[in-house]
């Protein structure tokens, strides 16, 4: 049975705190569709809505949350400045928004951040500092630029404007889709899912609320469940790897949240691909999770109307290539052959006729007769190579094996 709000009393943010955020924010921050996706519906068994918070100005909905909060301060404080411990969306919202309004905004990034991000913040007119090696460090450097400097430490998540912005997303999605079943919201730190869940319950009581998180950093998990898990790795959902989620994040979940569920990498690699190849819409890692779960979880939503917030799309490019080549391989469209050959001359025209024959696509040759264990007189070559389908790599193979020649692929997991 899905936890109501009528249950909880007491909570530090209220369903008139998210109504007033959007009167406040209304006009500065674009109101997102949310829209059916038949695709998704096909791939998954539920009736998928996305709501597509990667079109925000800064590409995605930590703007909802940074606004409500600079808006909140006083002349004086707004004089002073404000400052933030971020390496990615939360910096750039705070400094796009503190420029519009005229608030000098510091951001304190760690010293490994990608240029990419840097740039990015630093042409909203901010001043970086970079700082560390880790968040942590980077964050404890913040905290004492702000004793330093007499500025207003702006969190990511873990406060009550933050968290009363963030949920004019659930506002938005119920009030376009009011049939909703289930909303499925990735977690990192919980500002989202707690604005979200105060504002869906309030509006539909009977709604689930599912927070989805990497595998690797399952700490919002482990807060709720009081499981012990490590929160260590390199996950492709960087945004939402985070080791501490917040206190006041924390009571919010516990009390309004039905089910966290976690999602491996593989499957968020394949729903960054999906959103790309179906929906023509670029979510970074952790705007995917919510996708991930549907996919890692399909029982658990099969037959549902499913609300799926995709955060943000803010992926370093390369990162991306890398994402939509490994998922052509796991489908069997891009492949990497290794096939031994006698090393005398025809014998590379004699495979490359096979990959015209059957009209696959060779995209780079290796050839190696130096560093392999194989007899003098022979070598291999390595193939990597583009097709329509498994079944015409299949046919390929059998003809090249049938000319006498080993073949092997190389595996991806």
């Amino acid at each position: 049975m899905a936890r109501t709000a009528a249950s909880v009393t007491h909570l530090p943010v209220t369903i008139a705190d998210v109504e007033a955020a959007a009167a406040r924010i209304e006009g500065a921050v674009a109101q997102t569709p949310t829209m059916i996706s038949r695709t998704l519906s096909e791939r998954t068994g539920a009736t998928v809505y996305v709501k597509l918070e990667n079109l925000q100005f800064t590409g995605a909905y930590k703007e909802r949350g940074a606004l409500n909060r600079l808006l909140h301060l006083s002349d004086e404080q707004k004089s002073r400045g404000v400052i933030a411990a971020s390496a990615g969306n939360h910096a750039q919202a705070l400094a796009y928004h503190a420029r519009r309004l005229g608030i000098p905004a510091t951001i304190v990034m760690p010293a490994p951040t990608p240029s990419v991000k840097v740039s990015q913040t630093e042409r909203f007119g901010a001043e970086i500092v970079l700082e560390g090696e880790t968040f942590d460090e980077a964050l404890a450097c913040a905290l004492r630029l702000q004793e330093e400097r007499g500025l207003l430490f702006v969190p990511p998540f873990d406060d009550p404007y933050i968290v009363a912005g963030a949920g004019t997303v659930g506002l938005e999605m119920l009030t376009e889709q009011p049939d909703l079943d289930v909303l499925v919201v990735p977690i990192g730190g919980g500002g989202l899912i707690s604005g979200i869940a105060i504002a869906a319950k309030a509006m539909k009581p009977d709604i689930e609320v599912i927070g989805v998180q990497a595998e690797l950093f399952p700490s919002m998990f482990c807060k709720v469940t009081g499981e012990k898990r490590p929160c260590v790795g390199d996950t492709i959902a960087e945004g939402i790897a985070v080791k501490r989620p917040g206190a006041l994040t924390g009571q919010i979940v516990d009390a309004l949240v039905d089910e966290i569920l976690l999602v491996p990498e593989r499957d968020l690699e394949t729903a960054v691909s999906l959103l790309i190849q179906l929906e023509r819409t670029v979510a970074e890692g952790a705007g995917a999770a919510g996708l991930a779960a549907l996919l890692t979880h399909p029982e658990r939503f099969a037959g549902r109307k499913v609300g799926v917030v995709v955060t943000g799309g803010n992926i370093d490019t390369r990162l991306l290539a890398t994402v939509l080549l490994r998922d052509l391989a796991r489908q069997g469209r891009m492949t990497r052959l290794k096939i031994q050959i006698h090393d005398r001359p025809g014998a590379m025209y004699g495979v490359v006729r096979m990959f015209e024959k059957h009209q696959v696509n060779i995209i780079e040759i290796d050839h190696q007769r130096i560093f392999t264990k194989l007899p003098a007189k022979d070598a291999f070559i390595e193939i990597e190579c583009e097709a329509r389908d498994t079944g015409q790599l299949d046919r390929m193979i059998a003809d090249i094996r049938a000319e006498g020649m080993n073949v092997e692929t190389v595996a991806i997991d």
